[in-house]
């Protein structure tokens, strides 16, 4: 299952039933699972850490050094879940003092040429389309879905079940379960479709969208409106989420 042509260093660990095509290159300190597959020209760098059912596609690069010129060389890892596809020249850097590891969960699809930087958080179940880069030390929530040439800045984060339109670029927050695009970014509305398609019921995806209609639409202070939303939409997970992901966005959020 491994090719003559490719490199392992003696101290990388290989799990078991794992493929590894021809001009592979797998570097020491490297941790893979088991039933991986890496086709050929993949770049496995020190502090690499993969799971278990994962496919790279050639070219992808991962666990490089950080693009970021206060890094010295500390340890750090980029650590990849279980059953994620890695498709062609994807670049995942590990991480930095800052959090010390780069994350990319479970079951995420990962398109051609995306870049996930140093410290960077990826939830599970997430599609980043071709292209797309993420700045440093961001989160995307579960269930997320970035479309291609998305421009991610630094510290943001992306809430779950929400759908960002090809090319968009933004440097604040954008809000669970929504769809964000145009230029400069703005708050398209609910998520409707794949919401449905994951199963929200109708009053669930009202409530959201009423709270949404208090926050977005409301007058006075964000404080207040947010207080509204508990007073007169019935609670829920999704309804607590979207109250807590908005009062801890630090950088603002998408409007």
């Amino acid at each position: 299952m491994v090719s003559p042509l490719a490199y392992i260093h003696p101290e990388a660990v290989i799990g078991q039933n794992c493929e590894i095509g021809p001009f592979c290159y797998i570097d020491r300190g490297v941790v893979i699972g088991d039933n991986n597959t890496f086709m050929n020209s993949v770049t496995v760098l020190y502090g690499a850490r993969i799971g278990s059912g994962n496919i790279f596609f050639p070219g992808a690069v991962i666990s490089a050094i950080p693009q970021d010129l206060k890094f010295q060389g500390e340890e750090s890892t980029a650590e990849i879940g279980n059953n994620n596809k890695i498709r062609e020249n994807v670049t995942v850097n590990r991480g930095t003092a800052a959090k010390g590891r780069t994350i990319v969960g479970d079951g995420n699809l990962l398109m051609e040429g995306v870049h996930v930087a140093h410290d960077a958080h990826v939830g599970n179940d997430v599609i980043i389309g071709n292209g797309t880069k993420l700045a440093g030390e961001i989160v995307i929530d579960d269930h997320a879905i970035l479309s291609a040439n998305v421009l991610m800045h630094q510290f943001c984060r992306v809430g779950s079940y929400t759908m960002v339109g090809g090319g968009t670029r933004f440097s604040q927050n954008i809000l669970p379960f929504s769809l964000v695009a145009r230029d400069p970014a703005a708050f398209c509305g609910l998520n409707t479709i794949g919401l449905r398609r994951r199963g929200f019921d109708r009053d669930l995806i009202n409530n959201i969208h009423l709270a949404y209609q208090i926050i977005l639409q409301g007058t006075g202070k964000l404080g207040d409106l947010l207080a509204r939303v508990e007073q007169e939409i019935p609670m829920s997970p999704e309804i607590e989420y979207i109250l807590d992901f908005i009062r801890n966005s630090e950088r603002g959020f998408i409007r």
